[in-house]
């Protein structure tokens, strides 16, 4: 369960990242020490930065500039790459086209998903088939993405060996039929200038993305360094701010981890306001489950928490 946090701590994965593939790294003392920080974070806050991640601080910035030199485009050329259903839900949204909670998002948006080919996961995968949509431009905007998923997926399965044995379990508790295979999801999101505080409102709204939770496992957010305009609910319902720290993401847990756990470890919720004079850029990168996973709590989980299971069953089929 959430706290009354008042800031987001920092976690240097590093001593983890050096162990991953060590049989024996759950011994090891710098492995142990970044686990107990892992378990405190998800329990306490739900969300933390990650540091020593080992993805170059210049790449993180070539991303968010590709990603903004495909926002400044005037927007026919973006629409060549509209989302739609036709589309396996993949591709370009215009401000307003996101709804949180039955209010329009002042945002735009590009969605990637790991691409799906006809006839996997039978009848249960045919709303997500397809390619990804590139644009053409910028040039580069296919290979960095790609690269940088690539990046994020290998960092992200780190992360949650490490979540795996803060949970008490082996540190592939979490792969196999959970998340072996994960369906990683992208979300590049560019947020106008647009507020009260400097004179607009094209929407009669100034939330860049409303309050949600995320659902899958674990989300790594690359935030533009000088905008601070992400926040986060403590459980009096206070907002903390999560101001950029460079060369950092900003992880947070989703409701399915959140399940697997049996609510130890805590989804929180979280919104977008950007009161800046500048346009923002973030890109949010998602690690979930098996495209086919059922998500119920680990028994693991369910002998911490009195031996009942707290959560009903959730499946990616009901995403």
């Amino acid at each position: 369960m959430a706290t009354d946090f008042k800031s987001i701590p920092v976690i240097d994965v590093s001593p983890l990242l050096a162990k991953s593939d060590d049989a024996n790294m759950a011994k090891d003392a710098g492995v142990c020490e970044v686990v107990k920080q892992l378990d405190i974070a998800c329990r306490e806050a739900g969300f933390f930065y990650v540091k020593g991640h080992g993805i170059p601080d210049s790449f993180l910035k070539e991303v968010r500039e590709v990603t903004r030199k495909f926002f400044d485009l005037p927007l026919e050329e973006k629409l060549e790459i509209k989302l739609s259903a036709a589309t396996g839900y993949r591709g370009y949204q215009e401000v307003g086209d996101n709804i949180t909670k039955g209010v329009p998002d002042v945002h735009e948006a590009i969605d990637l998903y790991r691409e799906l080919k006809h006839g996997m996961y039978g009848d249960m995968g045919k709303p997500m088939i397809g390619p990804n949509l590139w644009p053409s431009k910028p040039q580069n905007f296919k290979a960095v993405m790609e690269h940088y998923t690539d990046l994020c997926t290998e960092l992200s399965r780190k992360i949650i060996q490490g979540i795996s044995l803060a949970l008490g379990g082996s540190v592939n508790e979490l792969e196999g039929r959970i998340a072996g295979d994960p369906f990683w999801v992208m979300r590049l999101i560019g947020y106008p200038v647009i507020s009260r505080e400097n004179g607009h409102s094209e929407l009669g709204n100034d939330i860049g993305c409303g309050a949600h939770t995320d659902y899958g496992l674990l989300t790594l957010v690359n935030q533009d360094d000088s905008i601070t305009a992400l926040r986060v609910r403590n459980h009096s319902g206070e907002w903390i701010w999560a101001p950029p720290i460079s060369g950092t993401f900003v992880c947070n847990i989703g409701d399915m981890l959140k399940i697997l756990t049996n609510g130890m470890y805590e989804s929180t919720l979280h919104q977008v306001i950007n009161k800046s004079p500048k346009y923002r850029v973030c890109v949010a990168y998602f690690y979930e489950p098996n495209y086919d996973a059922t998500i119920e709590p680990l028994d693991i989980c369910v002998q911490k928490t009195g031996g009942s299971k707290n959560l009903d069953k959730l499946s990616m089929r009901n995403i």
